[in-house]
């Protein structure tokens, strides 16, 4: 077999093989005689069959299969030999099948990059650290407080924390717009989860009032079509209510599942969930860091075909979670160079940290896997049955483990990088989150 592989472009590479003819002949003609002792054909005692008789029935279907196992095995000897990491799946091109000649063909594909990691001793991260006061719990239980509220109608005009309930109709350019129209929609004044303008047009309503409100969509709307374009939205009030707050007592403790029913018992509860979930940021925080001067640290190139797979799963993960939203197909309309720099982000982070594993020798242990899964499953109301769900399916857990692995990765450059704490709040650290997130 001769072998040569050529650069075309960037990491694509060109892999031509070349297969001595006699070894070609020599299979096809041993998988006919091995046929002529098994097939039957009428005219002739079993076994009996002349060879070239059987190679007039069956020797185009032989000859087929031989030189597809042929390609089959000589590539990954090729690639093995060549020392190789594919990075896209080897497009075949097939030069010549000419019986008695030599048969040759082509694989073109992309590889992996190489390339020398930099000293995660000169990385630099900031790890906040934060402790829980008296008031952050006294926030939360107030924050719990809120999520009980009840409302109350209201006569006066509407104002800040008030929920307005409305129909509206939204026009551009005149003309209304897939999913510009909506019946008796609640809108809580000052949560911002309307496009600017429409909460704040809404201030000083009242039930019955009819209102035009004048509004534009933002840069980076999701429906491309609106995005940045100036909208009119026709209003009608059907109410307004204030929130009204429940008391502090044992009934409103006892919601939440606190046994004895003291508030301080739940203050304990919620101090507990408060520092998990601070533990929680500042590891997201920290890990979010590690991965940024990781990068920054490390430019290396990426193979196109693993980004422009990453971009297809991300859009296909966004169009499943605008369709649960209730827009319909054909009004998702998504531009691949929207997710470009996420999908180049990703694939060099995994290129990098398979490097580190690699190095270091990380693995996943059996127990680190099910805590893994035990911690994700915890947040659900029946987590044995989540947990025999990752475990029913190889791929799901193989999930799991590169998450592990890539925790297993963080730990590592920690235990090297140059960590300086800075002193923070609780709600600075939760704010950071919630922007991370948004």
């Amino acid at each position: 077999m001769q072998v040569s592989v050529e650069t075309t472009s960037g990491l694509e590479r060109r892999m031509t093989v070349v297969i001595p003819a006699e070894e070609i002949e020599k299979e096809v003609e041993s998988r006919l005689r091995s046929l002529s002792r098994r097939v039957k054909m009428k005219g002739f005692r079993p076994g009996k069959v002349p060879l070239s008789v059987v190679a007039s029935q069956y020797g185009p279907q032989v000859r087929q299969e031989v030189l597809s196992e042929v390609t089959q095995n000589s590539l990954r000897e090729a690639i093995a030999r060549e020392n190789l990491q594919l990075a896209s799946r080897p497009r075949i091109e097939v030069q010549n099948v000419a019986p008695g000649e030599n048969y040759e063909y082509t694989a073109v594909f992309e590889v992996f990059a190489q390339f020398d990691l930099a000293p995660v001793k000169q990385l630099k991260i900031t790890r906040p650290v934060a402790e829980i006061t008296e008031q952050d719990v006294d926030e939360m239980v107030e924050n719990l407080r809120r999520q009980r509220a009840r409302w109350e109608e209201v006569q006066r005009p509407a104002q800040t924390g008030d929920r307005v309930v409305v129909d509206y109709l939204g026009t551009v350019d005149g003309q209304p717009f897939e999913g510009g129209e909506a019946k008796e929609v609640a809108v809580v004044l000052g949560e911002g989860k309307f496009i600017a303008g429409f909460e704040e047009g809404l201030h000083g309503v009242r039930a019955g009032d009819e209102r035009t409100l004048e509004v534009t969509f933002p840069e980076d709307y999701r429906v491309t079509e609106l995005a940045g374009r100036p909208a009119c939205f026709e209003v009608r009030v059907h109410s307004v209510a204030e929130s009204v707050l429940p008391e502090l007592d044992e009934d409103f403790v006892r919601s939440y599942d606190v046994a004895d029913g003291s508030l301080e018992s739940l203050r304990q509860e919620v101090r507990r969930n408060m520092e998990d979930e601070l533990a929680q940021a500042i590891r997201e925080r920290v890990k979010q860091q590690v991965m940024d001067e990781l990068l920054q640290a490390n430019p290396i190139e990426l193979p196109r075909s693993q980004v422009e797979e990453r971009i297809d799963l991300l859009m296909n993960r966004m169009r499943d979670t605008l369709q649960r939203q209730g827009m319909a197909p054909e009004a998702v309309q998504l531009d691949r160079a929207m997710f470009e720099e996420q999908a180049r982000k990703q694939v060099a982070l995994q290129m990098l940290t398979a490097e580190i594993v690699q190095q270091q020798r990380l693995q996943a242990t059996p127990e680190q896997v099910r805590a893994k899964v035990e911690s994700l499953a915890a947040a659900y109301e029946q987590p044995e049955e989540v947990v025999r769900w990752y475990y029913a399916d190889r791929q799901r857990l193989a999930s799991i483990e590169s998450m592990v692995l890539e925790d297993a990765v963080v730990d590592w450059i920690l235990s090297q990088a140059l960590v300086n704490e800075e002193p923070a709040t609780f709600g600075e650290v939760m704010r950071g989150r919630q922007e991370a997130a948004s």
